[in-house]
């Protein structure tokens, strides 16, 4: 078995025409949903970037134990799964953070990897004195900042040195993977992870593909949304989301040139193709920009899912079975029939595309600190604390790094040693009381909430999710269905605590 992973970030599933989408132009994710089965109820798990991959990694929810960290010791990371049953896997990625303090165990886990320079705030080129008065005058003000430290000012670096098509991260490993092709395509037992940051904000694109979406605009460049409420006047709302489509339009050019070589190779036959993203992106619906400070709305947690599997193809089908990220590790697992560790959460969705048998009755989502989120397909559910400043919440952790720091010492001269839970191992782990002072607070916490009232939506009536409804019985089937799913994730008693749901007899015998 052969297995291509390619992995977006921040795609948008409803701008996408296999899921009806009509804004923007998508023929090569079209060619694809001809070519796979199309999962119609796919959903996120923990968010947003990082606590991603740990769930699309290790097969099982990360979000009610920790926020955004590195992979721990007691993870199953599928990449080091595969090692042991003689699986090569190598990974092709742009996504800085992998190489934060936040991330810096991921990679490894993989026999070989290449990192493409440039995206974001990646700190790539060093600029001792730029040309501030110049670069000020090119850029929003919004988007501007001569803080060496922040994102915003290491874009803008990053951007010098970024001018032709070719210099474009995305293009470049989408490049790297065609070279891993041409060497390795002949052998076998191999999965190579194609990843790309793209269309991640900033929405930087080459001009042919911003070309089809001109706004009119003629201020400074303006790709890269705030966190938050939409303040913008019009012209500048659709100059961002302009961009957006732009970046998106050259994703589908990429993954255009991936399927030309499938077809140039005739790779159909032996390789496995899953193509997705970690999550989606507001771009003012619901009257907001982007994640993190808003209610888990359909826009960012119902993502795209393609799935090729040269044993049993499927082109052109579409699925109703309800998945989330969780089942992708299962998943590749079983394409190399390498057997899932029990610690997984995650199905093999191989089996159940041909199944009448569902993988689960419902998701269960969310951000570390925030609401916990559930879905059934039918109604999304979102319930908070009743209080999200004075909640009772830890990080269990063996690993005490945030995004681009580590625990500060006020945060660990609270911290207590925890015996852990069973999908540790054994491993005791260090439990974290969450402190105002957390660099994650803020930024992707509980401090970063703009919206913290339950809420229950009815997608079946009402898709876009702008009314919720009062319905006692539906509330009460899903308080129960989260709380069984915060148990088979063995949260901890705190976790059920904040919410005020009743936690299981076994859960509490667990727990003490």
């Amino acid at each position: 078995m052969k297995t291509v992973f390619v992995l977006f970030d921040s795609l948008n599933r409803h701008l996408l025409g296999a899921y009806g989408g009509k804004r923007i132009p998508t023929p090569n994710f079209d060619r694809l949903a001809a070519k796979t089965l199309t999962f119609d109820r796919h959903y996120v798990g923990s968010l947003p970037c990082m606590p991603a991959r740990r769930d699309l990694l290790t097969g099982r929810l990360s979000f009610l134990h920790r926020s955004w960290g590195p992979l721990e010791p007691f993870d199953n990371a599928m990449p080091e799964l595969l090692h042991h049953a003689g699986i090569y896997s190598h990974l092709i990625t742009d996504h800085f953070h992998y190489w934060e303090d936040g991330g810096a165990t991921y990679h490894n886990r993989y026999d070989s990897y290449e990192f493409v320079r440039g995206q974001e705030g990646d700190p790539w080129k060093a600029m001792v004195q730029p040309h501030w008065e110049r670069l000020r005058e090119m850029y929003h003000a919004r988007q501007f900042t001569t803080d060496r430290r922040k994102y915003h000012s290491q874009n803008i670096i990053n951007r010098e040195f970024i001018k032709e098509e070719k210099d474009f991260p995305s293009v470049q490993c989408f490049a790297h993977a065609f070279d891993f092709l041409d060497r390795n395509y002949d052998a076998d037992n191999w999965l190579l992870q194609l990843e790309t940051f793209d269309p991640h904000e900033p929405f930087h694109a080459p001009a042919r593909f911003k070309a089809p979406f001109d706004s009119g605009w003629n201020g400074p460049i303006r790709d890269w949304p705030r966190y938050g409420r939409v303040d913008e006047l019009p012209a500048e709302c659709e100059e961002l989301r302009a961009n957006y489509y732009a970046v998106v339009s050259m994703c589908d050019f990429l993954l255009g040139q991936l399927l030309d070589d499938f077809d140039r190779r005739d790779m159909w036959k032996d390789t496995a193709l899953v193509v997705t993203t970690d999550h989606g992106f507001l771009l003012g619906e619901h009257d907001f920009w982007a994640k993190n400070r808003m209610n888990l709305y359909e826009e960012i947690v119902h993502i795209p899912l393609f799935v090729h599997d040269p044993r049993r193809p499927q082109p052109g089908a579409r699925s109703g079975v309800l998945t989330q990220s969780i089942d992708l590790a299962p998943t590749f697992l079983d394409l190399f029939d390498v057997a899932p560790p029990r610690e997984m959460e995650g199905h093999s969705i191989l089996k159940a595309a041909h199944s009448a048998q569902p993988l689960r009755e419902a998701a269960l989502f969310g951000y570390f600190g925030g609401a916990v989120n559930v879905t059934d397909g039918h109604y999304t559910y979102h319930r908070f604390p009743a209080d999200l400043t004075t909640q009772e919440i830890f990080q269990y952790t063996v690993m005490p790094t945030h995004i681009r720091s580590p625990f500060l010492p006020e945060e660990l001269a609270g911290a207590s040693l925890s015996d852990g839970f069973p999908f540790t191992k054994g491993a005791k782990l260090l439990k974290v009381p969450v402190i105002e002072r957390s660099p994650m607070y803020l930024n992707y916490g509980p401090g970063a909430l703009l919206e913290n009232d339950t809420r229950l939506y009815d997608l079946a009536k009402d898709p876009g999710q702008q009314q919720p409804v009062k319905d006692a019985a539906q509330e009460a089937r899903l308080v129960a269905l989260m709380a069984r799913l915060m148990a088979a994730n063995e949260a901890p008693s705190e976790a059920f605590g904040r919410l005020d749901l009743p936690e299981p007899a076994a859960q509490r015998e667990m727990s003490s």
